[in-house]
């Protein structure tokens, strides 16, 4: 006995599972643009080969923070920085990290070109500002 289903139910099918794959590439589209929460093994590893690093010291207290992220998830989601890895560390937990890469103050961006740093701005929520800041990894 073989079971048919009516076309319509075939059709919807299809429209589900485009929509969802639609929503899973969405959802790491701004995954991406959110940051990435730090990883030491893929930091490194993304300093080793050379990519194009963005790595925000961040607070869930810190004012300024919060007014950098509307910012930094808009710049994010440009296309010409569809490349720039981009990382955001616990200012509170990360105290190895922070000794490792000298930053002493929360809101502050480090900028990684070909393994180095090129750029560092702490505080700093004017998007102009930052879009050349982030463009520096580029």
């Amino acid at each position: 006995m073989s079971l048919r289903l009516p076309l319509s139910a075939v059709s919807t099918r299809a429209s589900v599972r485009a929509l969802l794959g639609a929503a899973l590439l969405a959802g790491a589209a701004l995954a991406q643009a959110a940051g990435v929460p730090y990883d030491k093994a893929k930091f490194d590893a993304a300093l080793a080969q050379g990519k194009p690093v963005l790595m925000h010291f961040a607070a869930d207290w810190c004012p300024t923070c919060k007014e950098q992220k509307p910012v930094v998830d808009a710049l994010m989601d440009e296309p010409k920085r569809k490349n720039l890895t981009y990382f955001v560390a616990d200012f509170d937990k990360e105290t190895a990290l922070k000794k490792r890469l000298h930053v002493t103050m929360q809101s502050t961006f480090l900028v990684f070109k070909g393994g180095k740093e090129v750029g560092r701005s702490t505080g700093q929520t004017d998007k102009a500002e930052l879009a050349g800041l982030f463009d520096k990894a580029l």
